[in-house]
């Protein structure tokens, strides 16, 4: 797999222009993070140097896809890797600011069978620069819009699991903190409970915010919703994030997909809510999108609003997250299935023409 341009640490980067005057990287470094310029757009460099960069270093991704909200406020990438595998990136606007939401995988291996991403399974990693150069092309949009924002939040909730990909997520987050200036206490990491993963994140030195995708409060269940936790059940899960408050101090939170009569009953509310409140955990309650391949289909809006307020009434800080951008395709894996569909139906199936997948889940 080739080189690309957020791949390189400063170092390579100087090895790399070995020869030139030293005050290169600076300015190259300075090009690419803080103004988010491609090679070519380096004005304060030589024509010759410039042709160089753009040759020896592509970006990692290609566009396939771009889908943008009826408001405009939510903007959906689809994009072609250079082996051929793809992902996704969702910039959301806010009045003010925007957050994106970066994959870390092309597809992911937990096999969650409600969610998009996890029935078309895993293909590989990605590297460091594949995920930063998603944070680097939504910051780069959200400034050039009107009006013109700045990118305050970054949100590992994309395709694939971000602690089974853990030293180039923790890379990326290095960069982004780093070198893109982005506060660790506006980076949010979600797993579906991979506790090495947490037990490793409560060891580094940025205190970034952790999200775990619970969907369900007793093993049984979870076992099914979320095959992984049989191998990491609910009390060895509740125990990592435990250490992790104590370890970093800084907010938790539970992803709760609401799917119909599965996990939106009164017994999933109070235990739901014996473990949020002695984790003074945050709960985000999704109304699920519904996947052709899951037989299920998600809360009705009337459920979902008591859901809420009987979690609030037991002491637990519960918000229904807004489905935003479902017109087209804006929850995780949906705009790529849509492009796979589209391909193999002579575009007899238009972008945004399904919608499945759990909205922001890996």
């Amino acid at each position: 797999m080739k080189t690309t341009r957020y791949d390189l640490t400063r170092d390579d980067l100087a090895s790399m222009l070995d020869g030139e005057p030293r005050y290169r990287v600076d300015q190259i470094w300075t090009g690419l993070y803080e103004h988010k310029l491609a090679p070519d757009e380096l004005s304060t460099l030589p024509k010759s140097l410039r042709s160089r960069l753009v040759e020896e270093l592509p970006p990692a991704l290609t566009p396939v896809a771009e889908s943008v909200s009826d408001d405009g406020d939510t903007v959906k990438w689809l994009w072609s890797l250079s082996d051929g595998a793809s992902i996704e990136t969702v910039l959301m606007h806010y009045r003010d600011r925007s957050t994106v939401c970066v994959s870390t995988q092309a597809g992911c291996a937990m096999a969650c069978g409600f969610c998009a991403t996890g029935q078309a399974g895993f293909e590989r990693n990605l590297s460091v620069g594949e995920i930063v150069e998603q944070v680097v092309i939504a910051a780069r949009r959200a400034t050039e819009g009107t009006p013109s924002r700045r990118l305050s939040n970054v949100v590992f909730m994309g395709m694939g699991e971000p602690m089974a990909n853990y030293d180039r997520v923790i890379g990326a987050v290095t960069r982004i903190h780093g070198d893109l200036g982005l506060s660790a206490r506006h980076l949010t990491i979600s797993t579906v409970g991979i506790i090495p993963g947490i037990r490793r994140l409560a060891t580094e030195p940025l205190p970034v915010n952790l999200a775990v995708s619970l969907h369900a409060a007793n093993d049984t269940l979870r076992d099914e919703l979320v095959p992984i936790n049989r191998r990491y059940p609910i009390r060895d899960l509740v125990a990592a994030c435990g250490d992790y408050l104590e370890a970093k101090n800084r907010r938790l939170s539970f992803e709760w997909a609401l799917i119909g009569d599965v996990n939106d009953r009164d017994s999933d509310i109070r235990e739901l809510a014996a473990i949020a409140r002695d984790l003074r955990a945050h709960v985000n309650l999704i109304p699920l999108n519904a996947t052709p391949g899951w037989p299920t289909v998600g809360s009705s809006p009337e459920r979902v609003k008591v859901f809420c307020e009987r979690l609030c009434d037991l002491g637990v800080n519960a918000t229904v997250r807004a489905n935003r951008g479902t017109e087209i395709d804006a929850a995780c894996g949906q705009l790529r299935a849509a492009h796979e569909i589209g391909k193999n139906t002579s575009n007899e199936i238009t972008l945004g023409a399904t919608r499945r997948g759990v909205s922001g889940e890996a």
